[in-house]
Parts: structure tokens; C-alpha cells; sequence
């Protein structure tokens, strides 16, 4: 659902360019890593996405929902490129594996989001052991999915006024918003053929069960479905295997549109933000804080010596963050607020040496279609696309949009609801 963007930053380029943005007195100190997890195969059997297209959907060589052979090693090279840029800043780059302790790797309990942990450090240490951190299998971390954790209370009626709020009157209008999109998707999945299932058959619905809401429908299938399509894309396939020959870069873009009208909905809209973000926001916010007191601060993630901190979640977790805080972004070859496989959002504390002061800068970065459909190698020279991040409420107009700390804290503990926090 195409929407004004009053907060978008376009600042796409070299990650280097933060540090060359900024005063050369002012030095990185910390930074924290909220990146999605790599390229996985369908969390759907082959049997059910096949109730949609003319044609099988293509092998991805590994279980439903896991990470792809191909996905872990563009995870490998996002962490090789995260190790050049913060070893030009002076947060890595010592010897002998000095380095291994000063960062610390928190990951989700999936397959998916482990392993690209696992991938990230092999590319920020490499040859160097470095320990994933997570919770035990089967008990639901907090962190990523507070309601599942037990720790967050999402009241079901209020978050589907609050979606519906944002519709109007009648739901079906974000159908019709979208319906140049949904034709295009409708080409793709069946050519000139029928599907044994259409993803009209099931009218648009918001449903409030026990504890969540779910949105039932066209456009929650249409996003399941152009995200597939997409993981086809970044997993380098080709041919026959990319859309049964029908998909390339640019109709992929154009039917991304359904899958960030819905995220945009279900993920963004500040209530449900709020309810499932609030307990990483604040996990966040103290681990900053505790990087600039030098000393242990309670919710903080790791330790005081850790100084680069990656947490490997989901797509989810950063929609929520940026619903919580009014971010946007645009990067090539993706919609608005995209947050593709991969895709990162970075929280970095500076400090200027001259008056002492620290601010936060936020940066979303992720690989290009292309970058991670030819797994291309990247580096300060050849670097994925990079948009500096303006916080409403908090940014400044300097280079990099840096917040001052205090009015970070403000800005973040008023987005943060307490009652939904650990």
C-alpha cells in the first residue's frame, strides 16, 4: 500500500560515509545489529503453495523455513563486509582473535536465524571461534516474539480497530489500492492457466483470536506469496525455477508492493509494534546506555566489554521497530520499508571527542536483489546499498541524522510501553 513518506531518508552509498558524515573528532564507540535472518526456503510445504500456481514451485534443497545453502553464504559476506567497516572505525580489526571478545551473538531460536548468526560471525572473525548465543529449543525468546514468551498482552479487539482504523470502512478497499499489483502477482503464479486455488477465494478479514490478531484473505496470502517469490530471486535461481520463467527484478518489485502493504498493517501499525516491540526496543536502549557508561546497566544485552552486539531475528522484529520509532527507508531495487533477507538495522553511539557528548545514529542496510541473487562479494569499495535512518522527534538535520543521547532516551522510552517489557 503505496503511502506519503514524510520521514524517508534517501542516503544510499558506502556505510564508510557515516564515519565520513561525521566531525573527525567524534569516534564510534558502539554499535548494536538488528539484522533478519538470510535467505530461507518456503515456510509452506510444496503441496499447499501449490494450490496457487499452474506450475511446482522450485526445490530449495533444505526443509520448510530453513536457511538455504545459498542465503547462508550472503550471510557470510554481509559479515565480512560488517568486519571491514567497523575495523576502519576502530571497533574491530585486533589481533590474534582479540576481537572474538568484544563481540557478542544473540540469535532467535529457528534454524534460520542460528545459522545466520553462525554465518555473520564467521564473516566478522573469521578463523576465530565466536559462540551464538539463544535460548534452549522449544522455549520462545522473549526478545523476537514477546507474545509467544508469555511476556507481552496484545488485547486482540484493539489491535484490529487499530488496523482497521487504517483501512477505512470497508476492508476490501486495500484489495482495490492494490489491484494492479495483485494482477501482476495473478500473471506470475498462473500464466495463462487456472490454479486449483485463487487468492480471491477467501474474502479479507481481520480476526481476533486469544491473543493476536490475524488478517485472513487476499492480501495475507498475496504476501506469503511474493515473498516466496522473492526468496527464489535471492537464492540465485534461475530460468524455469525463478517464476516458472515468468519473474524478473522488476515485476518481483512491482508484487512486492502486497507483501509491504501487509507488513506495513500488521507489523507496523503502532499498537501491534508496540505490544510485540517494546521488550527489544528497551533492550536496545539500555545496552546503549550501558556501552556509554562503561558499566553494567540492568536489560542490558552481553556485557560492558562487548562492543559490537548482532542479534539475528526477523523481518518482523525491524518492521516493528520502525513502527514503534516512525522510521522509513527506501533502498534500490526494493518498496518502501522493505526488509528483505538480510536486511539490517543499525544502532551506533559516537562520541565527540571535543565536548564529550554522545548521539545515536540509526542506518538500515541490506544487499540488492542482484547483490543477493549473484551472491556478489561487497567491501567499503563495493559496498550494499545504505540509507541513513531519521528518527522523528530526535534527528537532527547534520550529516547522518544523529540523535543527542538524551533525546534518543526520550524519544525511545515514550515509543516503549512498560507493561510490555521483561
Amino acid at each position: 500500500m503505496k503511502k506519503l513518506l514524510t520521514v524517508v531518508v534517501f542516503a544510499f552509498g558506502l556505510l564508510r560515509s557515516q564515519a565520513q558524515q561525521t566531525k573527525p573528532t567524534e569516534q564510534l564507540k558502539y554499535a548494536l545489529i538488528v539484522t533478519r535472518h538470510g535467505v530461507r526456503a518456503p515456510t509452506w510445504t510444496p503441496e499447499r503453495l501449490n494450490q496457487y500456481s499452474t506450475g511446482s514451485w522450485p526445490d530449495f534443497g533444505v526443509p520448510p523455513a530453513n536457511l538455504t545453502t545459498h542465503g547462508r553464504a550472503l550471510m557470510k559476506i554481509m559479515g565480512g563486509f560488517y568486519r571491514e567497516y567497523f575495523s576502519k572505525e576502530g571497533l574491530l580489526g585486533r589481533p590474534n582473535c582479540s576481537d572474538a571478545g568484544r563481540v557478542y551473538f544473540w540469535a532467535d531460536i529457528d534454524q534460520r536465524t542460528i545459522e545466520s548468526a553462525h554465518a555473520l560471525a564467521e564473516g566478522i572473525l573469521p578463523g576465530c571461534e565466536a559462540e551464538v548465543h539463544s535460548n534452549p529449543q522449544g522455549k520462545d525468546d522473549p526478545l523476537f516474539d514477546p507474545l509467544a514468551a508469555g511476556v507481552a498482552v496484545q488485547d486482540p479487539r484493539l489491535a484490529s480497530a487499530a488496523v482497521a482504523g487504517r483501512i477505512g470502512p470497508d476492508l476490501k478497499a486495500v484489495i482495490d489500492a492494490n489491484r494492479a499489483a495483485f494482477d501482476v502477482l495473478n500473471g506470475v503464479l498462473t500464466g495463462n492457466g487456472k490454479a486449483k486455488s485463487s487468492i480471491f477465494d477467501e474474502p479479507i478479514s481481520l480476526e481476533a483470536g486469544q491473543t493476536e490478531l490475524a488478517m485472513t484473505g487476499p492480501l495475507r496470502l498475496a504476501s506469503t506469496l511474493t515473498e516466496n517469490l522473492l526468496l527464489e530471486y535471492t537464492n540465485g535461481m534461475r530460468g524455469d525455477q525463478l517464476g516458472w520463467g515468468r519473474l524478473n527484478a522488476v515485476n518481483l518489485q512491482q508484487v512486492m508492493s502486497l507483501h509491504t502493504a501487509y507488513a506495513d498493517l500488521m507489523r507496523r501499525t503502532p499498537y501491534l509494534a508496540r505490544v510485540r516491540g517494546s521488550n527489544l526496543l528497551n533492550r536496545v536502549v539500555r545496552s546503549l546506555e550501558q556501552a556509554m557508561a562503561g558499566k553494567l546497566v540492568k536489560g542490558a544485552l552481553s556485557s560492558p566489554e562487548n562492543e559490537l552486539v548482532v542479534l539475528s531475528g526477523h523481518d518482523t522484529n525491524l518492521s516493528n521497530l520502525s513502527g514503534m520509532l516512525g522510521l522509513s527507508w527506501v533502498l534500490p531495487s526494493y518498496q518502501p520499508d522493505d526488509v528483505p533477507p538480510g536486511g539490517a538495522l543499525i544502532f551506533s553511539l559516537w562520541r565527540s571527542a571535543e565536548t564529550g557528548v554522545y548521539s545515536v545514529r540509526l542506518q538500515f542496510v541490506a544487499q540488492t536483489l542482484d547483490q543477493s541473487h549473484d551472491a556478489s562479494p561487497l567491501s567499503t569499495t563495493n559496498p550494499p546499498p545504505v540509507a541513513n535512518v531519521f528518527v522523528p522527534g530526535c534527528s537532527t538535520a547534520q550529516q547522518g541524522f544523529p540523535c543527542e543521547w538524551a533525546n534518543f532516551q526520550r524519544v525511545a522510552q515514550a515509543a516503549i510501553d512498560p507493561a510490555q517489557i521483561q
